[in-house]
């Protein structure tokens, strides 16, 4: 049975995308100077992967009362505390937080547990992790360079399959991406972890499969069409995808959007993560990447085709 919302669809498109890339340079300059803004001012709400400090795996007889022993754990003295319930578990939840200053993990982390059980008779700690802040540092630093690597390795592949010009506009799309979704995340004060990085990357995943299946349809409209102008070939290959990425799209952001309503607190930011993700590298597929390569431009195949006129396809 079919979706009954695909016919509303258009199946054929003559948008003018290229004669709107001005206006969306300037709006992706003003968005990066923000996200740059808040990165250096405000900076990440880094969690204790990357600060350091201890992290309480908890348990109760009953559904655990998130707002009571959260505020028992404020009046213990320690810094930064978390609490984070589970949805599909409301016996359990997690209690993060940092060290008063100058004690060590271990004595915050036996202080901490025997409070709580003198407030909460029947509660029990089945795990514990301490990270110091040396070895935090250390996952924050291979984090980023995790970024950086798959960034150089996607420049790699753009570049061997496309060609240099198409792999420029790629890797500028998507660390326009990266960005952009770092800084959201800053603004928004949601906590930055190991699961972020691994969101980021699957950012850079979905961001770089877009960017594929964009040059994909743009060179084989090239070698149909080698005379037509680049603006003209760029629009046309973006309305005969259009509808396959508002499918694909749509349908991502419909399975994480319930994952981040009803994932409960430990899933959010690494479903929020991906959804700002999609959402920006789609975007940056038709107004980041595609105008680059109409700036740069690109070598046209030799082979022979028939040149078209899109001066009338090409109008809304």
């Amino acid at each position: 049975m079919r979706w009954p919302l695909i016919r509303y669809i258009p199946r054929s498109t003559h948008y003018q995308f290229v004669r709107w890339a001005p206006v969306a340079a300037v709006f992706s300059a003003i968005l990066i100077v923000g996200a740059i803004a808040s990165l250096f001012f405000h900076g990440l709400n880094l969690g204790i992967d990357f600060k350091g400090g201890v992290s309480l795996e908890i348990a109760m007889s009953r559904p655990i009362p998130e707002a009571q022993l959260r505020a028992a754990v404020d009046k213990i003295g320690v810094h930064d505390a978390q609490v984070q319930g589970f949805a599909s578990q409301p016996n359990t939840a997690m209690v993060k937080f940092l060290p008063a200053e100058g004690e060590a993990a271990s004595v915050a982390s036996k202080h901490v547990e025997t409070e709580l059980v003198k407030q909460f008779p029947d509660l029990k700690v089945t795990s514990r992790s301490e990270v110091g802040a040396k070895v935090s540092g250390e996952l924050l630093m291979g984090g980023f360079k995790a970024l950086g690597i798959a960034l150089a390795l996607t420049l790699g592949y753009i570049w061997f399959r496309f060609g240099l010009s198409y792999g420029s506009g790629a890797v500028v799309a998507v660390i326009h991406d990266i960005v952009l979704v770092l800084g959201v995340l800053s603004i928004a004060g949601i906590e930055f972890s190991m699961t972020e990085i691994a969101a980021l990357l699957t950012v850079i995943g979905y961001s770089m499969n877009e960017k594929v299946i964009t040059f994909d349809r743009l060179k084989e409209n090239l070698r149909k069409y080698k005379t037509t102008p680049l603006r003209d070939i760029i629009d046309l290959s973006e309305n005969e995808r259009l509808s396959r990425t508002i499918i694909t799209g749509t349908t991502a952001l419909l399975a994480l959007g319930g994952t981040m309503l009803f994932g409960g607190p430990v899933l959010f930011p690494l479903v929020f993560t991906m959804v700002m993700g999609i959402i920006i590298g789609t975007y940056s597929s038709i107004y980041i990447a595609l105008p680059l390569i109409l700036v740069w431009g690109v070598k046209r195949n030799d082979d022979d085709a028939a040149p078209i006129s899109f001066g009338q396809a090409s109008r809304p």
